[in-house]
C-alpha cells in the first residue's frame, strides 16, 4: 500500500519561502518518479513540478520556473519542493504524487497513480 504524506505548508507573505516535504511508504521509493501538483479554489488541479526516478531530470510548470526546485532523498523516501519568491497566485493546496510505473520520468501528469492528502499554502500580499 502506497501512502504519501505532505507537510510544510503554511501562511507566508509575498516574497517569502517555504519548503514542502512528502514522505512515501510502500514499494521502493527510488524506482518511481515523483511530482507536485496544486489546486487553487475554483480551479482545476495543475502540474507544478516533477523529478524522474533517477533524480537526473526535473520538470517545471512555466509559472514556477526559476522559483521552485524539486528534489528527492531516496534514503529518506522523501521528495521536496523548495519554493522561493512566493506570490499570492501560488496560493493553493499542494499535492504530492507518485508515478504509477517504475523508472519513469514523471513528466506527464496522466501517469500519476497515487496522491497525498495535500498541504495548504497561502501567500498574502
Amino acid at each position: 500500500q502506497v501512502q504519501l504524506v505532505e507537510s510544510g505548508g503554511g501562511l507566508v507573505q509575498a516574497g517569502g519561502s517555504l519548503r514542502l516535504s512528502c514522505v512515501a511508504s510502500g514499494r521502493p521509493f527510488r524506482r518511481y518518479a515523483m511530482g507536485w501538483f496544486r489546486q487553487a479554489p475554483g480551479k482545476e488541479r495543475e502540474f507544478v513540478a516533477a523529478i524522474a526516478w533517477s533524480g537526473g531530470s526535473t520538470y517545471y510548470a512555466d509559472s514556477v520556473k526559476g522559483r521552485f526546485t524539486v528534489s528527492r532523498d531516496n534514503a529518506k523516501n522523501t521528495v521536496y519542493l523548495q519554493m522561493i519568491n512566493l506570490q499570492p497566485e501560488d496560493t493553493a493546496v499542494y499535492y504530492c504524487a507518485r508515478d504509477g510505473s517504475e523508472y519513469g520520468s514523471g513528466r506527464y501528469p496522466v501517469g500519476y497513480a497515487y496522491w497525498g492528502q495535500g498541504t495548504q499554502v497561502t501567500v498574502s500580499s
